[in-house]
C-alpha cells in the first residue's frame, strides 16, 4: 500500500481539475466532476492509512501490555527476592544461634569433664589416705591383740600375771603402772608393770573413795560416749590433766602435738644411733639426739615423734615422752569405751580412768620410769 501511495504521489493531478481552497462568499459551489473522479483515488488511500493506524495502535497496545506484563513479572521477582532474603537472614540467625549453643555446650562439657576429673582425684586421694589409716589401725589392733594374748597366756593360777591382777602387786609398784602404749610405727605394746618402778612413797594399803561429782560426770558421759571435749567430763580432764600435761616450752609445737594426739595420728619410735633429722623443718626446730624439741633443753633423746604424715621427726626427751604417752593411754582407753570394746562395770571403768589421770599428773610433775 505504501508503494501504491508513492506512485500516486508521483503522478500530478490532471489539468483543469482543481478545487479552490476557500469557498466563495456567494455560497457553496457544487463540486465538479473531476472531484468525483479524485474521490475514487482517496478512498483506498484512507483505507491504507486506517490500516496503518490500526497496526500502529495494535503495536502500541502490545508494547503497553508487554511492558505491564514485564512490570508484573519484575514485581513478582522482587517479592520473591525479598522473601528469599528474609529466609536467608532467618537461616543465618538460626545458624549463628546453633553455633553459639554448640560452643556453650562444648565449653560446659569440658568444664564438667575437668570437674569430674578433679573430684575423682580428690576422692582417690581421700580413699588412699583412709586406706593407709585403716592399715595402720589394723596393724595396731593386731599388735594389741598379740600383746593381750601374751598376757593372758602367761597368767595361770599357779603363776598369775601381775599386770592382769594389780591387787597382787607390791605396794611399792602399785602406785604407778603403765597402761596401753600406742605407737603408730610399732603399733602398740603393753609395758609390764614391773618396769614402772617409779611411784609415790610406799604405803601399806591404798584406800579409795569415789568422788560423787566426778563419778556423776563419768556416768553421764558413759551413757553417750563421745570425744567432744565440750561435755563436762572431758572438759574437766582437759583443764586439769591433758592441757597441763601437754603444755611444753615450745607452744606452737605443743599445740600440734595435742591435735595429733586427739586425732590419733602421732607416731613415737625409738631413735637409732645413726639417725639424723628428717623432713623440711630445720634441725634446730626438730631438736636432736642431744636436744629436746619440745622443751628446748639439752637432753639425751631416745625417741622421736612424727605428726601425721608430714615426714618431719621431732626428738623428745624421756620426760616429754612419758607425758605424751600418758595422754595417749588415756585417749586410747576412752576410745575403747566409745567403741564398746570395754565390757566392765561402770565403777571399774571409772577407777581405770582415775588411774590414767593419776599417770598424767605424775608425768606432769616429772615422774617417769628410768627405762624411758
Amino acid at each position: 500500500s505504501q508503494v501504491s501511495f508513492e506512485e500516486e504521489s508521483q503522478n500530478p493531478p490532471a489539468a483543469g481539475h482543481w478545487k479552490p481552497l476557500m469557498p466563495s462568499k456567494g455560497g457553496k459551489e457544487e463540486p465538479e466532476g473531476g472531484c468525483q473522479d479524485a474521490g475514487g483515488v482517496d478512498e483506498p488511500r484512507s483505507t491504507e492509512q486506517l490500516n496503518v493506524s490500526r497496526l500502529r495502535s495494535s503495536s502500541v497496545e502490545i508494547r503497553e501490555k508487554g511492558s505491564e506484563f514485564l512490570r508484573d513479572e519484575l514485581h513478582k521477582a522482587q517479592k520473591e527476592l525479598k522473601l528469599k532474603d528474609k529466609e536467608c537472614e532467618r537461616l543465618s540467625k538460626v545458624r549463628e544461634q546453633l553455633e553459639q549453643e554448640l560452643e556453650e555446650l562444648t565449653a560446659s562439657l569440658f568444664e564438667e569433664a575437668h570437674k569430674m576429673v578433679r573430684e575423682a582425684n580428690t576422692k582417690q586421694a581421700a580413699a588412699e589416705k583412709q586406706l593407709r589409716e585403716a592399715r595402720g589401725k589394723i596393724d595396731m589392733l593386731q599388735a594389741e591383740v598379740t600383746a593381750l594374748k601374751t598376757l593372758v597366756i602367761t597368767s595361770t593360777p599357779s603363776s598369775p600375771n601381775r599386770e592382769l591382777h594389780p591387787q597382787l602387786q607390791s605396794p611399792s609398784k602399785a602406785g604407778f603402772r603403765k597402761g596401753h602404749g600406742r605407737n603408730k610405727s610399732t603399733s602398740s605394746a603393753v609395758v609390764s608393770a614391773a618396769s614402772q618402778n617409779v611411784a609415790p612413797e610406799p604405803v601399806s594399803r591404798e584406800c579409795r573413795e569415789v568422788d560423787s561429782i566426778l563419778f556423776a560426770e563419768f556416768q553421764a558421759w558413759k551413757e553417750s560416749p563421745t570425744l567432744d571435749k565440750s561435755c563436762s567430763f572431758l572438759d574437766r580432764i582437759y583443764r586439769e590433766d591433758v592441757g597441763p600435761c601437754l603444755d611444753f616450752t615450745k607452744q606452737e609445737l605443743s599445740e600440734l602435738v595435742r591435735v595429733a594426739v586427739e586425732q590419733n595420728t602421732l607416731t613415737i619410735e625409738p631413735v637409732a644411733s645413726h639417725t639424723v633429722p628428717v623432713g623440711k623443718v630445720a634441725a634446730e626446730e626438730c631438736g636432736g639426739p642431744k636436744k629436746c624439741a619440745l622443751s628446748g633443753l639439752p637432753r639425751t633423746c631416745k625417741h622421736r615423734i612424727m605428726l601425721g604424715d608430714s615426714g618431719n621427726y621431732y626428738y623428745i626427751s624421756p620426760s616429754c615422752r612419758a607425758r605424751i604417752t600418758a595422754v595417749c593411754n588415756f585417749f586410747t582407753y576412752i576410745r575403747y569405751i566409745q567403741q564398746g570394746l570395754v565390757r566392765q562395770d561402770v565403777e571399774l571403768m571409772y577407777w581405770e580412768v582415775m588411774r590414767l589421770r593419776r599417770e598424767m599428773s605424775l608425768a606432769k610433775l616429772g615422774f617417769y620410769p628410768s627405762e624411758m
